[in-house]
């Protein structure tokens, strides 16, 4: 009986293992390509594309340390179990025990939670910028300049990863160690039996208020983009009316163009989907602080959240028409001429043509009168 329960958890690790590893290279592979294309095209230059990269790196830095770091220890728990390595195996229980030195932990966990704040942070940045560009058109290159935006950039990951460290430099009672749980880094009570209820596990108060400070920071956020995009959502769809009427270009001559509003929609969609893949998260910390422990939800939350790193480029392409042509360049070379820009060559050729018509026409008129 014990052999078969060793052979189902291994069997699991293995699954686990492979599918983190997968992810790692996903999330790699998609956010190098997007800063490539990002970084490698002038038309990305402006500040919305360097909030996209902003987001793109902390993206990255998920993919590259947090994800790796948790197939590592995967792997030791593995070969532990298989009797390979007795002392691999003393390294890893219900909670990761909390030695003299530097812990991996230390750094990984910081980086994750910092960039998930920067994730978060830059979403709104996108978001807000996207509405000046909707609702005030004409004033938008005098607001959103790009001197302020990399300020703006350098601030959210300065603010950001303070807040990261800030419960380990305001308690000393908070460690930081990997959970087999959530099989991420998290943040505990060090050590853990003083702060511990003998009711319900719960931690006290202190320690509560300390943690508190990131679902307060992180709803604040998340509040202020949806509000922010829902305002931008209904003026996006008071413009697309506008310009299905009669002689809308007349109506609407002063709004945005329709680059504009469709990187407005793709920064609505890509809200929607980072909501969706935080609010577990949100609810599983602040559950943490009331004295919940959620071990099977804590697996889904945290890989639910990692999993918004990879799929940026996804949605790029689906909603980005240069982004998508110019990674179809990257992968396939400059040489293929697509039907999207075969067609935008074309129509740019037409409409030059007209004015050149139109132009000389005007003029064969004043020379006649």
């Amino acid at each position: 009986m014990q052999s078969n329960h060793t052979a189902v958890t291994s069997h699991y690790q293995v699954l686990s293992i492979s599918l983190m590893s997968f992810l790692a290279v996903i999330i790699t592979l998609g956010n190098v390509l997007s800063l490539t294309v990002f970084l490698g095209s002038r038309r990305f230059r402006s500040p919305q594309g360097f909030l996209k990269v902003s987001l793109t790196s902390a993206d990255l830095a998920v993919g590259v340390f947090v994800v790796p770091y948790s197939v590592y220890n995967e792997i030791e728990g593995l070969v532990a179990s298989w009797g390979q390595s007795s002392s691999l195996g003393a390294k890893i229980s219900d909670k990761a025990s909390v030695s003299e030195g530097f812990q991996p932990c230390f750094l990984m966990g910081p980086v994750f939670a910092g960039c998930t704040l920067v994730s978060i942070t830059t979403i709104f940045l996108l978001s807000l910028e996207r509405g000046i560009t909707v609702l005030r058109p004409l004033q938008k290159n005098i607001i959103v300049t790009k001197e302020r935006t990399l300020g703006l950039i350098y601030l959210t990951w300065l603010l950001c990863f303070s807040i990261a460290v800030s419960p380990l430099l305001l308690s000393e009672d908070i460690t930081l160690e990997f959970d087999s749980c959530s099989k991420m880094c998290t943040y505990a009570p060090c050590p853990v039996e003083q702060h511990l209820s003998p009711h319900n596990d719960s931690y006290d108060s202190p320690l509560a208020s300390v943690m508190l400070v990131f679902p307060i920071f992180d709803f604040t956020m998340l509040g202020s983009t949806c509000v922010v995009n829902a305002v931008t959502f209904s003026a996006v769809r008071r413009f697309c009316r506008l310009r299905k009427q009669e002689a809308a270009e007349l109506l609407v001559s002063g709004g945005p163009s329709f680059s504009d509003i469709r990187a407005a929609k793709t920064i609505i969609v890509l809200t929607a989907f980072f909501c969706g893949s935080f609010t577990p998260v949100a609810v599983l910390v602040t559950g943490s602080v009331l004295g919940r422990r959620w071990c099977h939800f804590s697996l889904f939350a945290f890989w639910t959240l990692t999993c918004s790193s990879g799929w940026n480029v996804l949605i790029y392409s689906a909603h980005d028409r240069h982004f998508r042509q110019r990674v179809r360049e990257l992968l396939l070379g400059r040489m293929t001429v697509t039907g999207d820009t075969l067609g935008a060559e074309l129509a740019q050729a037409y409409s030059s043509y007209q004015v050149d018509v139109s132009s000389q026409h005007e003029l064969t008129l004043s020379t006649l009168h």
